[in-house]
């Protein structure tokens, strides 16, 4: 689904490659050849949803204006180009940021699901490359609702940033944590076999219950449940996640705070 970001980000891009046709609007020769070529590139913009497609695409356009400023000799058609110029990598820059903040949970600073998805892609054709192992873990804090309705909101928002916390500061770089829903959470585990999973979520059970959550003179112990699934050559994220869910079920059903195998 298009955010109202993309879409603003996908209509400024459109605004900068005008204003590079227009550059080149009054010019002749390869200076018309010029606006043709962007003005085909503000097409493919306007046919685009994708930040990650637009910025390869305004990347093209900035090579062409700056060969443009670089070879004409007029004056005028020169000095619009370069604010052409200026306008597209503004715009590239931002693009990359907003690039970054679609996959990243507000309010935990975790990756989100579609972060979670990118990282699975990128581990999953690293395993390909390299024979590497890998792994998901799925993970649910434990009575959740019974927090929210004894402590509040409030409590239980700082609940789900406390397992964002402590996961950034357990957790080996190479590894990917993301929120997927309210009290939901997945860890992609690169080189790592199912035993090696399992004792990862232990140590991050042990670690979060290290650190109970202070709230208004309470002290609340957090704990979660967990599933882990070891990757199957040609398994989809929903795939593997899914059998990570169902062992996490089976966790919760075994008494919550464990960590079942698929």
């Amino acid at each position: 689904m298009r955010t109202e970001s993309e879409t603003g980000h996908a209509h400024r891009a459109r605004q900068a490659a005008g204003e590079a046709a227009r550059a080149a609007g009054a010019g002749r020769g390869h200076t018309i050849e010029y606006s043709r070529r962007i003005e085909a590139y503000a097409c493919r913009i306007r046919a685009s949803s994708d930040a990650a497609e637009i910025v390869g695409i305004l990347d093209e356009a900035l090579r062409e204006t700056r060969a443009l400023r670089e070879d004409e000799a007029a004056e005028e058609t020169r000095r619009r180009a370069a604010d052409a110029e200026r306008e597209i990598e503004a715009l590239r820059a931002e693009l990359e940021l907003v690039r970054g903040l679609l996959h990243e949970d507000a309010l935990t600073g975790a990756l989100n699901r579609r972060g979670l998805a990118a990282a699975f892609e990128r581990e999953v054709a690293r395993a390909g490359r390299s024979g590497a192992s890998l792994s998901i873990v799925a993970i649910d804090l434990d009575h959740f609702k019974k927090l929210n309705d004894r402590h509040g909101h409030a409590a239980g928002d700082r609940a789900i940033v406390r397992i964002a916390e402590v996961a950034a500061g357990a957790l080996r770089p190479s590894d990917a944590f993301a929120r997927v829903g309210g009290e939901e959470f997945a860890l992609v585990l690169s080189e790592a076999r199912l035993e090696e999973a399992r004792l990862c979520a232990l140590r991050l059970q042990a670690a979060l219950a290290a650190t109970p959550l202070e709230w208004n003179g309470a002290r609340i112990a957090l704990t979660f449940s967990a599933g882990v699934a070891e990757w199957r050559p040609g398994e989809s994220l929903e795939q593997c996640l899914g059998r990570a869910d169902t062992a996490l079920y089976a966790a919760k059903r075994a008494g919550r705070n464990r960590v079942r195998a698929a």
